[in-house]
């Protein structure tokens, strides 16, 4: 999970991974590899400045339709569990704070107890 957090906040360096997220290179170097077998992220070729090729991961679409359920999970977090950093704001271009809600197809937030399971 700290390695896709990682991603949605921008990283795609495996050295920026292991140091951000403060693991090992092997445990950074298996958990991408799980994630670009899940399809979530993509292993893309570069070169710095015409050294040796590296590689960088950047999110599939499918990983960027995760982030509702990442952001979900951050909200929770910062309201159930205590941080020492305290919770970190997500937040749009114009600087106003975001929020996953549940919602209907018109925009408008639906109750969990207004919820229900239909087979289509």
């Amino acid at each position: 999970m700290l390695i896709l957090r990682e991603a949605f906040y921008g990283t795609t360096r495996f050295d920026d991974f292991s140091r951000r997220v403060g693991i090992t290179d092997a445990s950074s170097a298996a958990r991408l590899r799980e994630l670009v077998d899940a399809g979530i992220l993509v292993k893309q070729p570069y070169r710095p400045d015409k050294g040796r090729t590296r590689y960088e991961y950047i999110l599939t679409r499918m990983g960027e339709d995760l982030l509702p359920v990442v952001l979900g999970l951050m909200q929770w977090g910062d309201e159930y569990l205590q941080d020492d950093d305290g919770p970190l704001n997500v937040v749009d271009a114009q600087g106003r704070e975001v929020h996953v809600r549940i919602t209907d197809d018109n925009g408008s937030e639906v109750q969990m107890n207004e919820l229900r399971v239909r087979i289509t």
